[in-house]
C-alpha cells in the first residue's frame, strides 16, 4: 500500500507544486495572472481523455506496466519543463515561448501521467471487500488530494540557487525516479488476464491470500455472469457522483487556484516575490494539515459513509470559502484555506468510494477512469476562470465556489443514496 500512495502522492503533488510559486514566475516574466493560471490546462485536457483510455488498457496490459507508464510519463515531463523554464528564465528565448515550452511538456503529464490514478485505483478496489472498500479508498483518495495541497506547500522549500524557480521540477523529476524503483522493486506483478475481474497478485506479505485463492473467490462469486457492457457515463448507478465529484472538484480547483494571488495582494507582497512564496507555503501547509485530519482521522473515527463525507465536506468547504472571501491577514487566510481544505478533503473520498461502490469488481477499472478524468477536468478551466473573476473582483471566486458547494448539498442530500 505504501507504494501505491507514494504513486498517487507524487502524481498529485507535482501537479499542483508549481502552485505557489506560479505567481512569482508570472512576476518575473511579465506575464498577465490569468495565463499563468491557464498553462496548465492544455495538460488537464489531455488528463481528461486519456484517463478513460489507460484505464481500459490495463485489461489487458495489467495496472502495475500502467503505473510504470505514468511515472515514466510524469518524470519526463518534469525534468523537461523544468530545463525548459530554468533556460527560459535565463534569458534563452522570450516570455512568451518559455511558457509554450512549459505547456507543451507539461502534455506528457496528462497525456502519459493520467495513467498512474485509475490503475492505483483499479488495483486497491480489486484487492478489499465491499464493506471496506470506502476505508481502502480513502487511503488512496487521501494520498492525491494530500498531494493536491502538499505539493504547494514544500515547492518553496525545494527552491535552489543554483536552479532557481526551476529547481522543484527537477526535484520532482528526481522523486519520480525514486517511486518508478520502488514501483519495480517492491510490487508484485498483476495478471492481466483476470483485469476485467479485478483480480491481482497477492501482496509481499504472508497475511495475504495467494492469487490462485482470489482467482478461485472471484470465479465463484461471478461464476455464471455475463461480462458487463461498457460502463457509460450516464449509467444510472454512477451518474450521481459523477456530477457531484465534478462540481465539487471545480469548487475546490477554483478556491486552490486563487489562493497564491491572494497571498500576494491581501499580505501587500507583490513586490517581494521571496516573502510571497514563504506566506504560500504557509498558507498551503495549513490546507494539508486539514486534508490529513478529515481522511486520516475524521473519516475512519467516525465511519463517515460517501454520501455523508460528501454533505459534511460541502458544508465545511462553505464556511472556509466564505472567510477566503473577505480575508484580509495571514491569519484569517490560513484559518479560511484550512476549513475549505478540511471540507473538501472529506468531499473526495466520498465521491470516489461511491463512484466504485455502486458497481461491480469487473467495471472498476472503467469507473477508475471516469473518476480520474474527473478529477483532471476540474483543473482544465476552473482555475483561469477563477483567477480571471478574481481580477475583476477579490471575492467573486470564493463567492461562487461557495455557491457551489450550496448547490450540492441540497442536491446531494435528495439524489445521493444513502450510506
Amino acid at each position: 500500500m505504501t507504494v501505491l500512495f507514494s504513486v498517487m502522492l507524487v502524481t498529485a503533488s507535482g501537479n499542483t507544486a508549481m502552485q505557489s510559486i506560479l505567481p512569482t514566475i508570472g512576476t518575473q516574466l511579465h506575464i498577465p495572472d490569468f495565463w499563468v493560471s491557464a498553462a496548465f490546462s492544455w495538460s488537464a485536457l489531455l488528463w481528461v481523455y486519456t484517463a478513460p483510455k489507460w484505464a481500459r488498457m490495463s485489461d489487458k496490459r495489467g495496472r502495475k506496466a500502467l503505473m510504470r507508464l505514468g511515472m515514466i510519463g510524469f518524470t519526463s515531463s518534469f525534468a523537461l519543463a523544468g530545463l525548459a523554464l530554468f533556460l527560459g528564465l535565463q534569458g534563452w528565448y522570450s516570455a512568451l515561448w518559455t511558457f509554450v515550452l512549459f505547456a507543451l511538456f507539461r502534455s506528457l503529464y496528462g497525456g502519459l501521467g493520467s495513467a498512474a490514478p485509475p490503475a492505483v485505483q483499479a488495483y486497491v478496489a480489486a484487492r478489499t471487500a465491499r464493506a471496506d472498500r470506502t476505508k481502502a479508498l480513502s487511503l488512496i483518495a487521501s494520498s492525491f488530494g494530500l498531494g493536491t495541497v502538499v505539493g504547494p506547500a514544500i515547492a518553496p522549500l525545494l527552491i535552489l540557487p543554483v536552479l532557481g524557480l526551476s529547481s522543484p521540477m527537477f526535484a520532482f523529476a528526481f522523486i519520480g525516479i525514486v517511486v518508478m524503483v520502488a514501483l519495480a522493486l517492491k510490487l508484485p506483478n498483476d495478471d492481466p488476464g483476470f483485469a476485467a475481474r479485478g483480480v491481482v497478485t497477492s501482496e509481499p506479505y504472508s497475511s495475504a491470500p495467494t492469487s490462485a485463492n482470489l482467482r478461485r473467490d472471484d470465479e465463484d462469486d461471478d461464476e455464471g455472469e455475463p461480462e458487463p457492457p461498457q460502463l457509460r457515463w450516464l449509467d444510472q448507478r454512477i451518474r450521481p457522483w459523477l456530477i457531484t465529484g465534478f462540481l465539487g472538484g471545480n469548487a475546490q480547483a477554483m478556491a486552490l487556484g486563487v489562493v497564491g494571488f491572494l497571498v500576494l495582494d491581501r499580505l501587500g507582497l507583490r513586490a517581494d516575490p521571496a516573502a510571497g512564496i514563504e506566506m504560500t507555503g504557509i498558507v498551503l501547509m495549513s490546507g494539508a494539515a486539514a486534508t490529513l485530519l478529515a481522511q486520516w482521522g475524521l473519516i475512519p473515527l467516525l465511519q463517515m459513509g460517501p454520501r455523508a463525507c460528501v454533505l459534511w465536506g460541502m458544508i465545511t468547504a462553505m464556511v472556509g470559502c466564505a472567510i477566503l472571501s473577505e480575508a484580509s491577514g495571514l491569519y484569517s487566510i490560513i484559518i479560511g484555506f484550512a476549513l475549505a481544505s478540511l471540507g473538501f478533503g472529506m468531499f473526495r473520498p466520498g465521491f470516489t468510494a461511491g463512484s466504485s461502490i455502486n458497481v461491480s469488481r469487473a467495471e472498476q477499472n472503467a469507473v477508475a477512469g471516469m473518476v480520474a478524468s474527473i478529477s483532471g477536468a476540474a483543473y482544465i478551466a476552473s482555475p483561469a476562470i477563477g483567477v480571471l473573476l478574481y481580477t475583476l473582483y477579490a471575492p467573486l471566486p470564493y463567492w461562487l465556489a461557495l455557491a457551489i458547494c450550496l448547490f450540492l448539498f441540497g442536491w446531494g442530500w435528495k439524489t445521493l443514496q444513502a450510506d
